[in-house]
């Protein structure tokens, strides 16, 4: 009697902070897999993770938690912590800075957040050369934590 293949036990990183949104599938800590969805993340989530849910056994989720799009953190902790709740799959957050060097990333018009003596604030800048986000090679690179809240930063809106 064959028995059945037991699927791979496998680390994630997700950054849905921009597009494309990002998965990064590691094996032992290093990176074997990259998945890119140019979607919005209320239509790429669901569909990637009913594939990566089929063919791997998830144990632990990285995922940028903020700055970035509202929107795009909002829907993915919601996803992600309803995974975390329903498959009892770990989550760990990290500051979106993690995955582009510490660069600006941009919030609206010409505002971007910046990490100045270890806290997050937005900065009017011109001419910055946004940084794509990248996943890391191993998992041993990451700056993670066990908090998971969103990192909600809305710049103030001038009437």
């Amino acid at each position: 009697m064959e028995r059945s293949k037991q699927p791979k036990k496998v680390d994630l990183v997700v950054i849905a902070l921009s597009s494309p949104l990002l998965v990064g599938i590691y094996e032992e800590g290093k990176l074997i897999e990259v998945l890119k969805e140019d979607k919005k993340t209320s239509q790429a989530l669901p569909t990637l993770f009913s594939t990566l849910l089929k063919k791997y056994e998830i144990e632990n989720i990285y995922f940028a938690r903020g700055p970035g799009s509202f929107m795009g953190i909002k829907l993915s902790y919601i996803f992600l912590k309803t995974l975390q709740i329903t498959k009892g799959i770990k989550l760990f957050g990290c500051e979106a800075f993690e995955f582009n060097q510490n660069a600006p990333i941009k919030a609206i018009g010409n505002l971007y957040f910046v990490k100045e003596n270890g806290k997050i604030v937005t900065k009017k800048l011109s001419g910055v050369e946004e940084r794509e986000f990248f996943l890391p090679k191993t998992l041993d690179q990451l700056n993670y934590t066990q908090e998971i809240e969103p990192i909600y930063i809305l710049p103030a809106v001038k009437g």
